[in-house]
Formats: C-alpha cells, structure tokens, sequence
C-alpha cells in the first residue's frame, strides 16, 4: 500500500490504538493522542498500550502525545476514538488545532446524555458549516483485540458526502478489512449507539441463566426498537439489516470481548454496578446510552421496552429479575408494531 500522509487518532484506548496500529501500515505518519500524559509516557517507553491493549507492539511510525496540538499539526485524516460523552470537551479543547479541511471520523458508539445527540452531529453543532461535510462515523462488528490481530473485519463508515465516504474508505481498506459505504449517518450511529443497550440486556439474560432461546428472542426484538427509533430519526431501514445493525448487536451480544455483555452479565449474576463498573477498566458506552436511549425514546415516542428496562435497571435500582418479568408480562401484540 502506499504511503499517503498524517493521521491524527485521538483517544488511547483500545479501539484507538488498533486504529492507530492499523493505519500506520499505509500512513507516513500517525499520532496517537491520549488526554494523560502518563499514559503517553508509558507508551512511549514501552511501545506498547499495556492498560488498554496490551500484548501488541506499536509500528515505529506511530508518535504518541497527551499535546493535541502536536496531534493534530499538519494531520490530513482525523480519527475521533474518545467515548462519546468526552467527545464534547474534546472537541473545545481540539478546535484551535482541527485541519479545516480533514476528514473527522467518529470511531466511538453512544449518544450525548444532555444533547441527546450522536457523535457527528455533537461535532457539528461545534464546527463551521463548511466543516460539516468532512464529518462521518464508522461501525460495525468489530472487536479493538481482533483487529490489531489482523482477523478479517467488515465495517461500514457513513458520510453525508459521497467523496468523503470514499476517502475512508481508500485509507482504511485492508485485504483482511474490508469497508462499506453509505450516506445513512444517522442510522449507522443510533444503531451503534444502541446495540451496546440491548448487549446489556442480553447479559443480563446470560447471569440469570434464562436460555439460548431468550437471547435470540431479545436480540431479534432489540433489533426492532433500534429500527423503530431509527427510523423515526431519519435512517434508513435496511441499515439496520446491515453491518452497523445486525451485524453489530450479534457480536456485541454473544461475544465474550463485549465489555456491554460483560457489564449485564455481572448484573444478572448479582454483582453490584458500582463494583462492575470499576472492574471493567474501560468504558462501557451502553451505561450512559442507556439513559439517552431512554429519554430519546420518550421524546420520539417511541416504544422501547427492552431498553427502558435496561435503564430502570442501571438507574432506578430494579432488579434483572423484576426486569425480565416486566418483559414477559407486556400486552400481545402483532409482531410488527
């Protein structure tokens, strides 16, 4: 592949820093910002991201900074890889130094507590409208640990701009990932963002051991409220049969690397969410989307029962059991309403 310029990747944690890795291939040059300097220090010293993604080695033409001005300096390609509800700060802090002509690619799933946004358009509430085009978001079924193994990936990135979808797709193709795109923005994201919701479900189901045929029955009916909302935003309904849709909450669902699972699993099991929460070390965006998913479905009005248990359980102290009951007691209904 051939070189073709700078990338900055924003955000060390393990989905950055796969990125990072990935892109250094055809990339003269990437810079991979962390907001804390030890952590940058400890990556420079070891060449390695031993907190977030340890045992993979850092290509010598990866630069690691806490400086965003240093980052960003001369970068034609920018990777947003912070959780989406620092993605706002980061933005204020990064606005002076933003290339005003490089792509922005949101990296992360989640949708803003206060705003009730997702990530592109957060970012373009901050920006000129002239920047509004160079900003799209990629998703899909993709584990940060698989692909810095190199383990065939399939994702899709969504831009409003036919030839900046183009753009990221060229860079970020690989013969072992392979990129779609779409103009669908906004489907891509609500369905990345609310996979990691129903993900929680499905642990949740998982620790109390209530069955395969549990799960395929919650993942098939959280794929319907994430339609549902979706489409009431704008999407496009076959994004959801898709890569960002289907695609996503399987993996996100069943596999064991799902920090999402991991976290309603714990639950069900009978851990506490404090103590969950701090042992997962890393951020579990469906947390804090469970409570924007919640509040948007009540200003859509929207029907989104799974996820309103999800988040009854989080924030109101329910019990996964008093929670799986709730479930199974609703009013018949045709399947698709």
């Amino acid at each position: 592949m051939v070189d073709r310029g700078t990338i900055a990747v924003l955000g060390a944690g393990s989905w950055g820093t796969a990125l990072a890795r990935m892109l250094a291939e055809s990339e003269k040059d990437v810079r991979l910002w962390s907001r804390r300097v030890d952590h940058a220090l400890q990556m420079l010293t070891s060449r390695e991201n031993a907190t977030y993604l340890p045992g993979f080695a850092l290509p010598d033409n990866v630069r690691v900074t806490a400086d965003l001005e240093e980052a960003l300096q001369s970068a034609d390609f920018v990777v947003s890889a912070v959780p989406t509800q620092g993605l706002r700060h980061l933005i204020t802090d990064a606005k002076a130094f933003l290339p005003s002509s490089a792509p922005i690619v949101i990296a992360p799933k989640g949708i803003e507590n206060e705003s009730l946004m997702v990530g592109c358009d957060a970012i373009k509430s901050m920006l000129s409208a002239s920047m509004a085009p160079l900003i799209c978001a990629i998703s899909g079924p993709s584990f940060a640990k698989e692909v810095a193994q190199g383990l065939p990936t399939a994702v899709v990135v969504a831009s409003e701009a036919e030839k900046v979808g183009l753009d990221v797709q060229a860079r970020f193709a690989r013969d072992w990932f392979r990129v779609y795109t779409t103009d669908d923005v906004i489907g891509v994201e609500i369905a990345g963002a609310l996979k990691n919701v129903i993900a929680i479900a499905i642990g949740v189901a998982d620790g109390l051991m209530l069955g395969h045929n549990t799960r395929a029955g919650m993942i098939t009916r959280g794929l319907a409220e994430i339609s549902r909302l979706g489409v009431k935003l704008g999407a496009h309904p076959l994004t959801f049969a898709g890569l960002a849709g289907m695609g996503d909450l399987l993996l996100t669902c069943t596999g064991d690397l799902s920090r999402n699972r991991r976290l309603g699993l714990a639950l069900g099991q009978g851990r506490s969410l404090a103590d969950t929460l701090h042992e997962l070390k890393m951020v579990a965006e469906g947390f804090p989307t469970a409570k924007s998913a919640y509040e948007l479905s009540l200003q859509q009005k929207v029907d989104m029962p799974i996820t309103a248990e999800v988040y009854k359980t989080l924030y109101e102290a329910k019990t996964p059991s008093e929670a799986a009951a709730t479930l199974m007691s609703r009013q018949p209904r045709p399947e698709r309403d």
